[in-house]
């Protein structure tokens, strides 16, 4: 199982300057004990250095991320307040036909609504869940990759509250 790690990164924020990273060590020791056979890519960890880079590098890193994100099978999103990156990954992995997890207290916002499969208030939420026999049940049950723009709509699965 191929699972993208996503989340925010710059966020909203004007400068130069990224939100704290703490969030992804945690969540990729939790999937790799829950799903010790999963490749867990991370883009920021491949590119830690990336609010330094000049336009070209910006637009190839980018464009390599919502690449990834669209051949995962599962995309796990950490979103404590708003990302433009993540929203468009979490788009692209859901048309590419992946499973997508999201940990929010932004259960309203229509992005996260539209694209996620199950939505959890908190890492301990998704920690539950991946102890579960769910995961399997859903990636099983996706359908192969949306065909062309507007694939939204591809989710049987009500998100969770």
């Amino acid at each position: 199982m191929n699972v993208f790690l996503a989340g925010i990164i710059q966020g909203s924020k004007v400068e130069a300057e990224i939100h704290p990273q703490g969030w992804r060590d945690p969540i990729r020791e939790l999937l790799l004990r829950h799903l010790p056979d999963a490749e867990v890519y991370c883009h920021y960890s491949e590119h830690p250095n990336s609010i330094t880079y000049e336009l070209p590098e910006i637009r190839a890193t980018f464009d390599e991320g919502i690449r990834r994100a669209r051949a995962c099978d599962v995309l796990v999103a950490f979103l404590p307040s708003a990302s433009m990156g993540t929203a468009i990954e979490m788009v692209e992995a859901a048309r590419g036909g992946a499973v997508v997890l999201t940990v929010t207290p932004m259960s309203a916002n229509w992005v996260v609504r539209a694209y996620s499969d199950r939505v959890f208030a908190d890492v301990a939420g998704l920690e539950a869940f991946l102890a579960g026999e769910d995961l399997g049940a859903l990636v099983a049950a996706r359908p192969p990759a949306a065909a062309g723009p507007g694939g939204g709509s591809l989710h049987g699965a009500s998100p969770a509250p």
